[in-house]
């Protein structure tokens, strides 16, 4: 239990939950439940948000500890607790998963027409499974939340996918689970090394040197799918075609985030001589990641496919901002994290507001929607030049401090993230010219409705989050400067000591 005695962190983690189940014992017609299931789904979601900006306001910036904790015990005699606590790396994406839910929702409200209970029941109980990853501070109930996020996600991408959603859902489905199985096998071998599964516990007391190598490729075979990274990272665009677009925007939003946390919260402070001994094979996959799928994102036909691609290639940067080890390039990686949750997020329902008039994702289907849709032209196109990048949007931020990182470690890592960041211009410009400029050759488009008010109202304030974490970034840097600095100080010591342990041993 936290200071002050109220389970902040619980409340927020599964108050959803307890929407889904009251979503789930609604009775009627069956107009009456979708439409009960929308707005208990949405009411739902705003509380949980409402409740996780306690989060903001009471968050102490100064300290690298973990705060708002919560703990009780769980399976005593194997030391294993329900430990729940937030810091400086892991409060802001509480903030993101439950400011994005409720957009879901808005998103989805005519969009998704059959089984609505079902569809805003699985949503909440996604929510609950993100939030309570980024809370969890113990290793089997991380790993249960990590779990957790599969079963939902499954199900909206293979009920309410497209055509082959029925592929992509397992295919997202068995990618994540073999790289999860290996995970739990080192999350027991920890326990029956350490007697405990908490994680400031395992932390504090170290992994010996000898067997930090194995037990590290096995969180990253877990870590690396949900990046995703290179060559792991074909799962992606076929979900992300299939989903429908709320569940595209959680998908890129949050879940791609799961990955680049795990490695910041264990990979680096439980195996750091690990880390640095498999640092370069990183910065390969990492760099393939970014110039490889920027140049697959050129050659797409498919709007979703592309910002799909985009994707990998900006998660790409996360990976070599995480394993440059500095504060510029983690707290680079965290705040690009951020802001990608909060681009490509945009960026998909750019995407649904096209397709829920037109019924095509094909960029060749478009052309001159300018011309009758000039407010979503305006916010596509800054949502646009944010994936590019564009100096005093949120991108920029983070892309920026990794390649400066970058630099100090390998000029040759700089120019790799710096190219793709041109590629990424060249691609994001290619689209976003083809589908509002130009003439417009097709009469279903000459009829389009400009945004509706709800619309207006999903995308007001993602463009704020947007200029806001552009011009003024120190806001959000301040939330995670402090443990980004104890977790480079930590690292650096866990590695001298390994260093003087392996010239013991040769000794």
């Amino acid at each position: 239990m936290n200071a002050a005695g109220f389970p902040i962190l619980s409340l927020v983690t599964f108050l959803p939950l307890a929407g889904a189940l009251i979503i789930a014992l609604v009775r009627g017609e069956e107009r009456v439940i979708a439409s009960n299931a929308r707005w208990t789904a949405l009411w739902s979601s705003l509380i949980a948000f409402g409740l996780s900006l306690i989060l903001w306001f009471r968050f102490d910036r100064s300290s690298a500890e973990l705060q708002f904790v919560e703990r009780l015990d769980w399976l005593p005699d194997y030391g294993v607790a329900y430990a729940m606590g937030v810091d400086g790396l892991s409060v802001l994406f509480v903030l993101l998963c439950t400011a994005l839910t409720p957009l879901c929702v808005l998103a989805s409200w005519e969009s998704i027409e059959h089984r609505v209970r079902e569809y805003m029941a699985a949503f909440l109980v996604l929510e609950s499974a993100m939030v309570g990853f980024f809370c969890a501070t113990d290793l089997l109930l991380f790993f249960l939340f990590f779990e957790m996020v599969l079963i939902p996600m499954f199900l909206i991408i293979g009920i309410w996918g497209g055509p082959r959603r029925v592929y992509a859902a397992f295919k997202f489905f068995l990618y994540t689970l073999a790289g999860s199985l290996l995970m739990l096998l080192a999350i027991i071998f920890l326990w029956h090394n350490a007697g405990t599964t908490d994680i400031p516990t395992l932390i504090q007391t170290g992994v010996d040197p000898r067997y930090q190598i194995w037990l590290f490729l096995a969180f990253f075979a877990a870590f690396a799918v949900k990046v995703p990274m290179w060559p792991v990272h074909t799962w992606l665009p076929d979900a992300h075609v299939e989903a429908p677009t709320a569940g595209s925007v959680i998908l890129a939003g949050v879940l791609l985030k799961l990955g680049g946390y795990g490695f910041v919260r264990l990979s680096l402070p439980l195996f750091p001589h690990a880390a640095a001994e498999l640092a370069p094979l990183i910065f390969a996959l990492s760099v393939i990641a970014i110039v490889y799928t920027s140049f697959v994102a050129l050659a797409q036909e498919d709007m979703k496919k592309l910002i799909a691609y985009s994707s990998v290639a900006h998660m790409g940067i996360v990976t070599l901002g995480i394993f440059t080890f500095n504060h510029q390039g983690l707290s680079g990686a965290v705040f690009q994290m951020l802001a990608h949750g909060v681009v490509s997020s945009a960026l998909f329902l750019c995407v649904g507001v096209l397709y829920d008039r037109v019924h095509s994702r094909d960029i060749a289907r478009y052309g001159g929607v300018a011309k009758v849709m000039p407010a979503f032209a305006a916010v596509f196109m800054l949502f646009s030049m944010a994936n590019v990048a564009l100096p005093g949007t949120a991108n920029f931020v983070g892309e920026f401090l990794v390649i400066v990182s970058a630099m100090r470690t390998n000029f040759w890592l700089a120019f790799g993230a710096a190219l793709g960041m041109v590629l990424g211009a060249a691609y994001t410009l290619w689209l976003y010219r083809r589908v509002a400029f130009g003439r417009i050759t097709r009469e279903d488009l000459k009829g389009l409705l400009d945004m509706s008010p709800r619309e207006h109202a999903v995308f007001a304030p993602l463009v704020l989050l947007v200029l806001w974490m552009g011009v003024y970034p120190q806001s959000f840097l301040s939330f995670f400067e402090t443990s980004v600095a104890a977790l480079v100080q930590q690292h650096e010591a866990a590695v001298g000591a390994a260093q003087r342990f392996a010239e013991t041993v040769v000794r």
